[in-house]
């Protein structure tokens, strides 16, 4: 921290700024106060050289409104921000946000306090970012916020405060015409090959930061500084010097390949399975960092309001001063505020947009307090780009509207391209840019606008340092291409989402004035300094961009998914869920341990709660107007519309002659008849002693019954006794299939005696009882299958089952094979599912697909990209039968049924606030109507599906 200068602002709303906390590239914020209710805060404030570009006022509100989404866990809650005047003053009103201060570290200033983190700090860090992350990227988005000051290392865990390419900038700067020129502080081989940003380019940066934080330095500096872009995109990363234990985690992430790297929440499970917040308990942090945190919240505390004195104006800025020029640069900080850069740490100006030449920006590594920054090495000065010989073509705004961006990190709402049948979801996550037509000419940039502001008098570029922090790497250029860095098959292209200045109209001439250009010119931030450079010009449409631009209809983007109509949490005061259940698409019945309750299934707000129902199975439709739950111990029939009970039948009285009958799980339904076990024990006397003998011991018996139920004459149609089950006794059956003159169950392999699966020789079998009376009719093995082998089957006599890693079918009635899939090597089929003319399988390798219920021709077979194996992923299909869901303990994946394009994705962390644990339940998914339910222990979302 340090003191206020003198011409920072004093008041932002409510807070007084007390001390400056930190200087970024487009912001600078400060330590602030509350005089009223002592409440301190972190202010975000824009600079307000920036603050007069409508791209730039745009962007600072999207990213902040991220924020505000991501709040909880690992980012702080967000207090207040600054409006927007209804009527606009003469100048840009300040742009700021207020997040609730926690004292803490930027990581770049704590390896310079205490050098590298040990082991178990790493796990916690990089936890930490993961878990936001995967916030992030379950809504199909990028971050691309990471850098070694915009993550903070707080007492009980890390923090992030930026959400966005912005917040994360290596420096920033207004540019003529209206343009906003930013550089990033890192690339990625696949933006140093052109290809497109995703949920894995978060994943390599991170591995970056890990690396940073483990060593101190970067694992690509080895080498030329001008090979930089090569090493970064072919050689494989130094992490000697990586704790043993991380170094395939962290070589992992920073796989060439995107493909082949883990995602966030992999991430975040290897490196602390009980949660960032779980491992950091008890302290994290080392001795001197955690004396300097402490330090800090008590300097922050002894803060008092400086006194407020007449500002100065500044000078008049003569026109031509305040256009930024080639070799100008952003004034100099005070003297004494940060140690000095070397003279070879100064970035070399990018070229005008209409002919991007490739800059050059390096950074040393942080200093320690009170000690003056080192000069960097002869190789990493600055090499001067050449110029282009062609300018870079266009980039075309498309008609998004980042005024209302309502998804977790969605930036831009441009148009999809048209789907591609089976392309990585990941690379599908961004909005694509939106090339001008071949041949179509740069467009002319209009005349700058005159500063709405003053701005002070600009300095020379080689003098002044760049804004932000530095990053420890020195600096490379990146080769041109063939024509030149800005000329066709020229230097990289990355996809920064910075909004374009929407036209007042649709303009298609106004449209082509408005260029997203952005050129990777130089490799930096947490590889080798320097950064990629996005420009945004606004031609003479920019006088209309301050105000908020009209919303427009979101459209989903490729990968990502829908924005939910709903999202309901389970209050954290009751127990968490046992089942859900959806009723007549109308509501969703939640059992727990202490009650059931109900959502409306069009709002998300629960409706009503019963404690009658507490322990309850699944509930069901009893008829048109009343809600079945079966509990421990009675059926319930209550109201959908305040959950009052109706009926109850108390099973002393529905069975009264199986007295204390247990019931077991449901084993299946269908309309109106329900299918469950139940089992009770009976004293089987000891038969009379032959004369002169000891009468024997009376003996205790589990007896089990198989029973059908109609739960809206609420009477016993028929039972039937089966064997009893591994203690206690009740047998776990589910329904295979219902017939018209059978129904077909298995027994669940958990409940098998020892003797039933020695007597099974290892397989499998199925039963058939009569519809109407309930007797077994028969009893039958299918080939190899095994019994905890997946079994589904069809109204029309055919039996699916898994038999080894193929899925096969069979007549039921005579168990003959009628054809077989081909699995993949070292895996199994899960339950399939059918779906009229075809089957949906699902197998442990997490292939999706789809085959002919005649043939068993394979129609389609996709990947939800989950990295590993574990069990197969559960299949649901909406009501319309169009779209297939996969559902497993990542993630969430959602393919056309048709013809299993993968249409998005979806994954929630869940709750990893400081004080919880992260939750690593499995994503459950139920449909209803044009709505398929995702729920992760207490989070559920509604999402809308064809």
């Amino acid at each position: 921290m340090e003191a206020l200068r003198q011409d920072d602002p004093r008041r932002f709303g409510r807070f007084t700024a007390l001390a400056r906390f930190h200087e970024g590239a487009s912001a600078v914020q400060y330590v602030a106060r509350d005089t009223v209710s002592g409440e301190v805060a972190l202010i975000t404030a824009a600079r307000s050289e920036l603050a007069a570009v409508p791209a730039y006022r745009r962007r600072f509100q999207a990213e902040a409104r991220t924020a505000e989404r991501l709040a909880g866990g690992w980012v702080a809650p967000p207090l207040d921000t600054g409006e927007e005047p209804e009527t606009p003053a003469d100048g840009p009103e300040p742009l700021w946000t207020a997040a609730g201060y926690v004292p803490a570290l930027p990581l770049a200033e704590a390896i310079g306090i205490a050098g590298p983190l040990d082991e178990r700090a790493l796990r916690i860090l990089g936890a930490g970012i993961a878990e936001i992350l995967s916030r992030v990227h379950a809504a199909g988005a990028v971050l691309q916020g990471l850098a070694p000051g915009t993550v903070l290392l707080a007492s009980d865990g890390p923090r992030l405060t930026a959400f966005g390419p912005l917040g994360a900038a290596a420096s920033a700067e207004a540019r003529p015409g209206g343009q906003l020129s930013v550089r990033l502080g890192y690339l990625t081989p696949e933006q140093i090959e052109g290809k497109e940003v995703s949920a894995a380019s978060d994943l390599f940066v991170l591995g970056l930061l890990l690396a940073y934080a483990a060593t101190g330095t970067t694992p690509f500096t080895e080498g030329p500084a001008e090979e930089a872009a090569r090493r970064i995109a072919e050689d494989e990363p130094e992490l000697d010097a990586v704790p043993q234990a991380l170094r395939e985690l962290i070589t992992d992430c920073l796989a060439k390949d995107p493909a082949a790297r883990p995602t966030a929440g992999t991430v975040a499970a290897e490196l602390a399975l009980e949660g960032a917040a779980g491992l950091a308990r008890g302290g994290w942090l080392p001795e001197r960092l955690a004396a300097a945190v402490a330090d800090q919240e008590a300097r922050v505390l002894a803060l008092e309001a400086p006194e407020e004195t007449p500002e100065k104006a500044p000078a008049p800025v003569p026109a031509e001063a305040a256009e930024p020029d080639e070799g100008t640069a952003v004034p100099e900080p005070a003297e004494g505020t940060a140690a000095p850069e070397p003279e070879d740490a100064r970035p070399v100006d990018t070229a005008p947009l209409d002919a991007p030449a490739p800059p050059v920006e390096t950074s040393v590594a942080p200093a320690p307090a009170g000690s003056p920054a080192t000069a960097g090495p002869e190789d990493a000065r600055p090499v001067d780009a050449p110029a282009p010989q062609e300018p870079a073509a266009p980039v075309a705004t498309g008609d998004g509207d980042i005024g209302e961006d309502r998804g977790t990190t969605r930036f831009l709402n441009t148009g999809p391209r048209p789907p591609q049948s089976d392309r990585p979801t990941t690379q599908l996550s961004l909005p694509h840019e939106l090339v001008a037509p071949p041949g179509a000419s740069p467009a002319p940039v209009a005349q700058p606008m005159p500063p709405a502001l003053p701005v002070a008098p600009v300095a020379p570029q080689q003098p002044g340092p760049t804004y932000g922090g530095p990053a420890p790497y020195p600096a490379a250029a990146l080769p041109a291409g063939p024509a030149g860095s800005g000329g066709a098959g020229g230097g990289p292209m990355v996809s920064l989402p910075l909004p374009p200045a929407p036209a007042p109209v649709p303009d298609p001439a106004a449209s082509r004035r408005t260029l997203l250009t952005i050129a990777a010119a130089a490799v930096g931030g947490l590889i080798v300094g320097g950064g990629s450079v996005a420009a945004l010009g606004s031609g003479d449409t920019a006088v209309a961009t301050d105000d908020k631009p009209t919303p427009k209809p979101r459209r989903t983007l490729p990968g990502q998914p829908p924005e939910p109509r709903w999202i309901y949490t389970h209050p954290a005061s009751e127990s968490s869920p046992l089942t859900t259940a959806v009723w007549r698409d109308k509501l969703l019945v939640v059992t727990s341990e202490s009650q059931a309750s109900a959502v409306d299934l069009r709002t998300g707000k629960r409706l009503w709660q019963r404690a009658d129902g507490a322990k309850g199975q699944a509930a069901l439709a009893a008829g048109a107007d009343l809600v079945f739950v079966a509990s421990p111990s009675e059926f319930l029939w209550l109201s959908p519309k305040n959950g009052k009970v109706v009926h109850r039948v108390r099973y002393t009285d529905a069975f009264g002659d199986l007295p204390g009958l247990a019931v077991g799980p449901l084993a299946g339904n269908s309309g109106p008849v329900i299918w469950f076990t139940g089992s009770h024990t009976v004293t089987v006397k000891a038969p009379k002693p032959k004369k002169g003998k000891k009468k024997g011991k009376d003996k205790e018996v589990v007896q089990a019954h198989f029973f059908a139920y109609d739960i809206v004459q609420r009477k016993e149609l028929w039972r039937t006794p089966v064997p009893a089950g591994r203690a206690p006794g009740t047998p776990a059956y589910r329904v295979v299939v219902d017939r018209s003159a059978d129904v077909l169950v298995r027994q669940e392999a958990a409940g098998l005696t020892a003797a039933e699966v020695k007597a099974a020789k290892g397989k499998g079998s199925i039963r058939s009882f009569d519809q109407k009376t309930g007797k077994l009719l028969w009893t039958k093995q299918y080939a190899a299958a095994s019994p905890e082998a997946a079994t589904g089957g069809d109204e029309d006599g055919t039996l699916y089952a898994a038999v080894g890693k193929d899925l096969q079918a069979f007549e039921a009635d005579t168990t003959k094979p009628l054809w077989r899939v081909e699995g993949s090597d070292g895996s199994v089929f899960g339950t399939p599912l059918v779906a009229g003319p075809l089957i949906h399988t699902t197998e442990r390798s997490q292939l999706v697909g789809a085959v002919e219920r005649e043939s068993g021709r394979l129609v389609w077979r996709r990947s939800t990209e989950v990295p590993g194996t574990g069990n197969a992923p559960s299949l649901t299909l909406s009501g319309s039968e169009k779209t297939l869901i996969a559902a497993d303990a990542v993630q969430v994946t959602a393919f056309s049924a048709a013809d299993g394009e993968r249409l998005w994705k979806f994954q929630d962390i869940g709750s990893a606030g400081p004080k919880g644990a992260t939750v690593s339940a499995s994503y459950r998914t139920l449909a209803a109507g044009e709505t398929v339910v995702v729920q992760r222990d207490r989070a559920f979302y509604a999402f809308p599906v064809a």
